[in-house]
């Protein structure tokens, strides 16, 4: 498949680190530097000549030419639910309105195709996936946990006493009694549930839908591929509702905000990563998917570049690692550089607000695009610049 236009991306999916990801354990080792700051774990090299990632992502180092990461972003943030509203959204949290994230950003502008959801989330939705003032109608679908034994996906299946007849014939009459109560109180609230139960109706009676979201259809040599966990299998999920016309999926992990025993939990968390993120990008570059979508693995902020007396890492929004690919991005890059201590930018500091003026370049939107929120004139990326290595 040909790259879209001007680089620009069809797609795009989000993996993201949930409780921000430690760049010492991951793509920016100090192995130089005393272990209350690098950390227990070695470094290895890459397939990228002098550069090194943590022991932890092997898998990603065998391909690092395929993606390009980025050491130098920083957030201002350092509470993990305004931190996670702020790198979703590309906008700093403030308090006179909820910002809506890029997701819901993407459903306004782009709108859904091939009868599925604009924005899925996976396994679930939290603060990070509001569409705030545009409306419940540009809420993402929620994907649930595809890792589970029995995965089902609870929009796209009725009870077993309704009939897809008798579904349609309450809908029609859910639209009958509601047109005198929406004449009577126009709101946005009234207007965003009305075009949501659509939607949920037209996602129950859409084959394609539920075989867009039918993971058995996938060999069980892929699935393995990507582990069977929630992470692995999500990421999966992901690929084959992008294939199918979903404009952006997220997948969330957890398990990273480690205050204590962080060697530990990094040994358990980060090769899930690796898995996961790795056959994702070769399987959709065997697919001809890279293409034309974009690829962000991203958490919130990053750790501390100390170890504390727990034996672990706080938040830390100096400075973090990401890694994008896809979407005519030039693969094999390390964008700037963090301090001796992985504690601060050294060179090219990027923003958040210029990561998300980075998503919205790529996937064809206006990044000087305005809303209203209750009369008032919003940004939806305010002084954000597109990342110009990605171009």
């Amino acid at each position: 498949m040909l790259a879209a236009a001007g680089g620009r991306a069809r797609n795009c999916i989000i993996y993201f680190q949930d409780g921000g990801a430690c760049q010492h354990d991951s793509f920016d080792p100090k192995p130089d530097q005393p272990l209350e700051i690098r950390g227990v774990h070695k470094t290895i090299p890459t397939v990228i000549p002098g550069v090194h990632f943590s022991e932890l992502l092997p898998r990603c180092a065998r391909i690092a030419n395929k993606f390009t990461v980025i050491r130098s972003m920083y957030s201002r943030e350092a509470i993990h639910e305004k931190a996670k509203q702020y790198i979703f959204s590309g906008s700093r949290p403030n308090n006179a309105f909820k910002h809506p994230v890029m997701g819901s950003v993407v459903a306004r502008e782009l709108g859904p195709q091939g009868g599925l959801p604009a924005v899925v989330c996976i396994p679930r939705r939290d603060i990070s996936a509001d569409a705030g003032f545009l409306g419940a109608a540009y809420d993402p679908f929620i994907a649930w946990d595809p890792g589970k034994k029995e995965f089902r996906v609870q929009d796209l299946t009725l009870p077993g006493s309704v009939s897809l007849e008798e579904a349609s014939s309450r809908a029609n009459l859910l639209r009958a009694l509601d047109e005198d109560f929406r004449q009577a109180e126009k709101s946005k609230l009234i207007e965003g549930m009305d075009s949501f139960y659509q939607k949920a109706f037209e996602l129950v009676s859409s084959p394609a839908a539920r075989k867009a979201f039918d993971l058995e259809e996938e060999p069980a040599a892929l699935r393995d591929r990507y582990g069977r966990n929630s992470s692995g299998q999500g990421a999966l999920l992901a690929r084959r509702l992008v294939e199918s016309g979903v404009r952006l999926a997220a997948v969330f992990q957890g398990g990273y905000d480690a205050h204590g025993g962080i060697e530990e939990s990094s040994r358990t968390i980060f090769p899930i990563f690796d898995q996961a993120f790795s056959a994702l990008i070769e399987d959709l570059e065997q697919r001809g998917l890279l293409d034309t979508t974009l690829v962000l693995a991203i958490g919130e902020f990053g750790r501390t570049p100390h170890i504390n007396h727990s034996a672990g890492r706080d938040h830390w929004p100096g400075v973090f690692s990401i890694a994008v690919a896809g979407a005519g991005i030039p693969p094999g890059q390390v964008i700037g550089s963090s301090d001796a201590q992985g504690g601060a930018p050294k060179d090219r500091p990027l923003s958040i607000e210029d990561l998300g003026a980075t998503v919205y370049r790529k996937l064809g939107i206006d990044i000087h695009k305005e809303y209203h929120s209750n009369g008032r004139p919003v940004k939806m990326n305010d002084g954000g610049t597109p990342i110009r290595e990605l171009f």
